[in-house]
């Protein structure tokens, strides 16, 4: 699902998500089957990702609806106008009614758990983002506490950088800052004990929040295996990498080739696709337990 849609108004397409405009004050947000790994958009789909992402956001959206309001309207397409409801074989299942907010302009991710580049970061100096962490951790232990370690939202192709908690500060405002900060700690600790009475670790995930006027929102996808590192609380051994409900077999697999990083990134075999496809549905099918 990659074509722009007749009668709609594009206003962005970004990694994975295509954003059209519903008047002056909604969006439809639609989760192509789009890849991306390292900030980069894979040339192959991922065929049904889209819907599962969509599914397991709606889910969370629900759940989490009284720590923190967020953006949805509706997911069911016949809630939809008209506009909508005449690409339904295009749209159904994985798209978003929602009120278009303004964007905080930063990630917030919380971490559970030491891996990917806090862990890279953790050998060198002892820290992540800037925050002192105890010594002789090895890689995916568990932290004493969740950490927020807030990041830049960089354009498509380009990485986000990590930022220091004062420099959230300056790039968000301190007001912002403190309670989004706060309110995303308040949505990891809730998801991570509903995950671990299903069998799953919560290693971290990210946040992205908007504002509709003085309301604070959470916005985007939440808690998706895009978005979030799932591992099975069965297999969990401290000191080596876990093994992840969601695309690490394609950036490993990326990793094998040499590849540098930056577009155009190179195809992968098909086997890696649909192994990867069976790590998203499997995550889903435990959490909504279908």
């Amino acid at each position: 699902m990659t074509a722009t849609l007749s009668g709609l108004e594009l206003l962005h397409r970004g990694k994975v998500r295509d954003i059209y405009a519903i008047g002056d004050d909604q969006m439809l947000l639609v989760a192509s089957d789009r890849l991306s790994a390292f900030d980069v958009v894979l040339p192959q789909l991922l065929a049904g990702k889209g819907v599962v992402l969509t599914r397991v956001s709606q889910f969370w959206f629900d759940k989490t609806a009284g720590i923190i309001p967020n953006h949805v309207i509706t997911s069911d397409i016949d809630a939809m106008p008209e506009a909508v409801q005449a690409h339904r074989e295009t749209l159904a299942g994985r798209s978003m009614l929602v009120r278009r907010a303004v964007p905080v302009k930063a990630e917030f991710i919380v971490r559970g758990y030491l891996a990917g580049s806090g862990w890279k970061e953790y050998q060198k100096s002892g820290t992540v983002c800037g925050i002192e962490l105890p010594e002789g951790l090895l890689e995916s232990d568990r932290l004493p506490e969740p950490i927020l370690t807030p990041t830049t939202k960089a354009p498509v192709g380009e990485h986000d950088e990590n930022l220091t908690l004062a420099e959230l500060d300056d790039v968000v405002g301190s007001e912002v800052a403190a309670k989004a900060g706060k309110l995303s700690l308040d949505l990891y600790r809730e998801a991570a004990a509903f995950c671990a009475e299903r069998g799953i670790l919560l290693a971290d995930t990210k946040f992205e929040f908007g504002t509709i006027g003085d309301e604070l929102l959470i916005i985007d996808e939440l808690f998706t295996p895009d978005s979030s590192r799932y591992w099975p609380a069965d297999e969990y051994e401290p000191g080596r990498g876990q093994n992840s409900f969601d695309k690490q077999i394609v950036r490993d697999a990326l990793v094998a080739t040499g590849w540098n990083k930056t577009p155009p990134a190179p195809e992968l075999p098909v086997e890696i696709l649909d192994r990867a496809m069976e790590r998203y549905r499997d995550i889903a099918k435990r959490l909504l337990g279908s």
